[in-house]
């Protein structure tokens, strides 16, 4: 399992910020003390070779066991367990279905380059209004399945919102980005990063000044 690690102290445009404001840098869910802790937690990293169309989807399913879950899941699928169920989540093309479980999701097109080869990581955020995370980049697109509160993500070319109900997040490979969890309440959400698997899913871009879109 590959940490990520953000520079916090290199983005001074933090430095004003109380250390509750700035959201934890992602580390493995095996270090959370509790299951109510704050912060971004890294479920499960692992590869899942070549994909050859320009777009994939993401697809997430529930189950009422690991078992269940396990007997369902094809080769680039991933069971975890997080807020509360068991997930199968799955990279595929439009349209996969699971031979059994519920169906919560299916997100996409999600945009990659054909015959590279990629990895999964996958993470739990739990964001209070508020919370920030540093500028940071990903070596592969982003997306999120929100299921309680509102997230903005502001890039060079905008800003993306996600809230509970509404269309997912997809942030392409590439442009630096700053979050902030916005609304009233808890964020909660599952979050892809596919990345390539010859390089890190993130690094810091202490470079990259939010405009403030997501205070508009």
């Amino acid at each position: 399992m590959r940490r990520f690690v953000i520079a916090i102290a290199a983005a001074g445009v933090f430095g004003c910020l109380s250390e509750s404001a700035l959201a934890q840098v992602c580390r493995p869910v095996s270090e959370r003390a509790r299951a109510e802790d704050v912060g971004c937690w890294i479920i499960v990293h692992g590869h899942i070779g070549k994909l050859t169309e320009p777009y994939v989807f993401w697809h997430l399913d529930t189950y009422p066991t690991r078992s269940a879950a396990e007997a369902a899941k094809e080769p680039r699928g991933t069971v975890v367990e997080s807020f509360g169920k068991v997930w199968l989540l799955t990279i595929a093309q439009k349209g996969w279905r699971p031979s059994s479980g519920e169906r919560v999701n299916e997100i996409g097109p999600i945009p990659i380059t054909p015959g590279g080869d990629y990895s999964v990581q996958y993470m739990e955020a739990t964001f209070n209004p508020g919370m920030l995370a540093p500028s940071h980049e990903h070596s592969g697109p982003e997306a999120w399945h929100t299921l309680a509160g509102e997230t903005c993500l502001e890039t060079p070319d905008g800003k993306f919102v996600g809230r509970a109900g509404g269309p997912p997040v997809i942030v392409p490979e590439g442009p630096p980005m700053h979050l902030t969890a916005t609304g009233t309440e808890q964020r909660r959400a599952l979050v892809l990063i596919l990345h390539d698997a010859s390089k890190a899913p993130t690094k810091p871009r202490a470079d990259f000044v939010p405009k403030g879109l997501c205070k508009e």
